[in-house]
């Protein structure tokens, strides 16, 4: 089984001045509490936010996991 780069999710996020609020908007979560605690690794990602944290961080799905950690971001 593949494992989630979270630090590369948080990085990204960070670099595109995207709010954790903004992303817990997008991912359908009450606030960025919530959020945080999937980021930080204290609750677990679903596959079906996957799709929708690789669009707001214009990258390739794939890039999301830590096998792809080179050429991350999409042109």
């Amino acid at each position: 089984m593949k494992s989630i780069d979270l630090a590369f999710i948080k990085t990204r996020r960070i670099e595109l001045r995207i709010t954790m609020q903004h992303m817990a908007v997008i991912l359908g979560f009450k606030n960025a509490s919530t959020y945080m605690k999937y980021e930080n690794g204290v609750y677990t990602l679903k596959a079906v936010h996957l799709p929708l944290i690789a669009k707001e961080l214009h990258c390739e799905l794939a890039s999301l996991f830590f096998e792809h950690n080179f050429a991350k971001t999409a042109k």
